[in-house]
């Protein structure tokens, strides 16, 4: 699976989580008449909000990431390419904590209200990662893979060969 790819999927089911967390909140709490929980909830959820904003305004990569696109080993051959697995693989974290604040809903409905705030936040910190890798992707000529490996270890890429992308200057073409 290609990278930007998974980053752009890790963000959708992120947004898609917290989505589902926050639906089960306030029906748990229209349910139970609970104004003060649904008045809370979304005021942790803008609280959310204005935080994953916060931390995912910059148009740069992440150091984490740089890191990792840094030490991306070379490749020769494109990597089976398994998405679905890839994403089960690598985003389990994720359905762990959604599956456990579903289940504990039953304890408390603000659990996964609480949830869907670490997600919209995770979300939305993780939004421009992939135009950045993108980006890298075009001016170095390369793309990068995710590699299979165990679910408990590191992710670690795989650089390719890509195609580089040439941008009109005013002299001809060259570099921006």
């Amino acid at each position: 699976m290609r990278f930007v790819d998974f980053l752009r999927a890790t963000v959708l089911l992120s947004g898609g989580a917290a989505t589902t967390l926050a639906v089960l909140t306030l029906v748990a709490a229209t349910r139970d008449q609970d104004d003060t929980l649904a008045l809370v909830a979304t005021g942790w959820w803008v609280a959310a909000t204005l935080v994953g904003s916060f931390v995912g305004r910059r148009n740069e990569i992440n150091p984490p990431i740089a890191r990792l696109l840094a030490d991306a080993k070379a490749g020769t051959m494109m990597p089976e390419v398994r998405p679905g697995a890839t994403v089960v693989n690598r985003l389990w974290p994720l359905f762990v904590v959604v599956i456990a604040a579903v289940a504990l809903s039953f304890l408390g409905p603000q659990i996964p209200g609480i949830a869907a705030g670490f997600t919209i936040i995770w979300a939305l910190a993780w939004r421009r990662q992939e135009s950045a890798v993108s980006a890298i992707e075009e001016r170095d000529g390369v793309t990068f893979f995710v590699e299979r490996t165990s679910p408990f270890r590191a992710v670690q890429l795989i650089r390719l060969p890509g195609f580089r992308r040439e941008r009109p200057t005013i002299n001809g073409v060259g570099p921006s």
